[in-house]
Order: C-alpha cells, then sequence, then structure tokens
C-alpha cells in the first residue's frame, strides 16, 4: 500500500528482457534507504517488487501483465520516473490509500500554466470515467491528487509549486501517456451495484 505521496524521481538504466516480462533497472537515491529484497516500491504507479540492488540502483520483475495494461510499456533507458516506497504501519497518510494497480493508461490532453500553478487535463476512458468524481482522489503515475474538475471523458487536476518540482508531472506535455490508479473505495461500490443489479 502507498500514500502517493512521491519521495523522489528516480532514472530508468536498462530494461532486460526475461521471456515473459522484462528486468527493469533503477536509479534511486532516498528509496533505498532501509528497502531490502522482496520490499515493494511504486514507479509511477506501478507496484514493483525489489529483488536485487545495486551501486545506487535497486533492480525489478515488470511481467507481461503489467506492460500490457500501463504505461511501463513505454520505459526506456534515460525514462524519469516517480519513486514511493510501501507505507509503514504507523505512518501519516498524508495522500489516500494507492494500491499501485493501475486501471488505465490515459493521455495528457492539455497543460495549463498559471503564475505558480499548473493545471493538467488528462482522458478518462468509458471504463473509469465513472469512478472519477470532483474533489474526489485519483492517482496519476504513482501521484495522490485531487480532482480539481471532472467532464464525461476528462478530468483535471491542479498542481501546486511542490507536485511540479518533485514528480515527473511538472515535465508533462499534452500526448504524454500516464498511469491512473481509481480511488479504491470507488471501485469496490462500482462492483456492489453491478452484482445488486443481477440480484446477487
Amino acid at each position: 500500500m502507498f500514500t502517493g505521496l512521491v519521495e523522489e524521481k528516480g532514472t530508468i538504466v536498462s530494461l532486460i528482457d526475461s521471456g515473459d516480462g522484462k528486468t527493469v533497472v533503477i536509479q534511486a537515491h532516498t528509496v533505498l534507504d532501509g528497502t531490502r529484497h522482496g520490499d515493494s516500491i511504486s514507479v509511477s504507479g506501478v507496484c514493483v517488487t525489489a529483488i536485487d540492488f545495486g551501486d545506487g540502483t535497486f533492480s525489478a520483475e515488470v511481467m507481461a501483465e503489467t506492460l500490457h495494461h500501463s504505461a511501463a510499456a513505454n520505459w526506456a533507458p534515460g525514462t524519469v520516473v516517480n519513486l514511493e516506497r510501501a507505507a509503514a504501519l504507523g505512518d501519516r497518510l498524508g495522500g489516500h490509500i494507492v494500491q499501485g494497480h493501475v486501471d488505465a493508461v490515459e493521455t495528457v490532453v492539455r497543460v495549463s500554466p498559471g503564475d505558480r500553478w499548473q493545471v493538467v487535463r488528462i482522458t478518462l476512458s468509458p471504463d473509469i470515467a465513472p469512478l472519477v468524481v470532483h474533489k474526489g482522489s485519483i492517482t496519476i503515475d504513482g501521484i495522490s491528487l485531487t480532482v480539481s474538475n471532472v467532464g464525461d471523458d476528462w478530468c483535471e487536476v491542479s498542481l501546486i509549486p511542490e507536485t511540479l518540482e518533485a514528480t515527473t508531472l511538472g515535465d508533462a506535455q499534452a500526448g504524454d501517456p500516464v498511469n491512473v490508479e481509481t480511488d479504491m473505495v470507488a471501485r469496490h461500490v462500482q462492483r456492489l451495484l453491478h452484482m445488486q443489479g443481477k440480484g446477487v
């Protein structure tokens, strides 16, 4: 479990084919502190398991399912990613509960800069659009954000200077793919309503 509060930006060093997936090596600093073999790390919203460590790097396996359903398919050496270690019991939950399970890959439609803030609009596919509400929580590339505006097939988030500086969304441009995870509670409610409609 994560909170969506990005600890640092890391850089992908290499990707090695492993048959039905890839092994990714990521350069990092902060998230390496106290991280052990088998620990979970959110990489731009994708939960991976650290399996090996080098000099300022960690490695993780990314299975084919993840590559198929997330923007991890676009990762390449030099790609900058948002990193967060799994939350520890007793930590403050400054963001919201994030699982690291990507619901959809969406696209940045527009970036509107302000004096200090920046508004980013992304697409919402029909599968996840009903799960996104005004002033609700959404995770974009592993970042816990509040929906500031929403339409039938898009939503907007307003980014404060800290988010612009500390995460990859500060460099977002129209056309960029992003990993989106909707609010966990909304997903459960949708499933319950679906089953109720079937008389279950």
